[in-house]
């Protein structure tokens, strides 16, 4: 049996400790440490049982180390999406974390760096782009489109055939009727 696969959490706010300990949960991942560019006088500070390893520029050391996962979780919208895209250029693989406590349907597309937080329920025909947040409780039903970086807040409900753009913000309890189509970048 091959050990789990070191993963970096790029962040360490409060998003950053709820992906932890969906990490955690898992035997995929073992968790090498997290980057935190806001903050940097925490380097070294131990942050959810692991430490804080610099900014951005612990993240070369960190591929010549061997580590290759790593996953945005920070709650900003456009900041995930440019972490996202300078660890990808670092030659990181974005991981996709899904809580065990999350129902997603079987065949729904995921792309790289999603995170599905606990009690979120996913359905059938659902498309999630790279980087997106369905935050717990959420549910997206089917044949839903998510794109890029967009972030479905705790308790969000979207029906059927909804569209949600880029980096669009669907805040905490909102409800989303069917075939709606919310642009790149919208605050619900």
């Amino acid at each position: 049996m091959s050990s789990p696969a070191k993963l970096v959490i790029w962040g360490a706010g409060g998003h950053a400790r709820v992906v932890a300990d969906l990490v955690r949960r898992q035997t995929k991942y073992a968790l090498a440490g997290f980057i935190d560019d806001a903050q940097p006088g925490r380097k070294g500070e131990t942050f959810c049982e692991a430490k804080i390893l610099g900014g951005r520029d612990a993240l070369a050391q960190l591929r010549k180390q061997g580590v290759r996962k790593l996953l945005v979780a920070i709650g900003d919208n456009p900041t995930r999406l440019k972490c996202a895209a300078a660890a990808r250029e670092l030659g990181f693989e974005l991981a996709t974390v899904i809580s065990p406590a999350a129902d997603v349907a079987a065949g729904t597309k995921i792309g790289a760096g999603t995170v599905i937080c606990s009690v979120a329920v996913v359905t059938p025909g659902v498309c999630l782009g790279d980087n997106v947040i369905l935050n717990t409780a959420c549910s997206v039903d089917h044949d839903c489109q998510i794109a890029d970086g967009a972030h479905i807040c705790p308790g969000a409900h979207l029906a059927g055939n909804v569209s949600v753009g880029r980096a669009a913000w669907i805040g905490i309890g909102s409800a989303v009727i069917e075939g709606i189509k919310i642009g790149d970048g919208a605050l619900i």
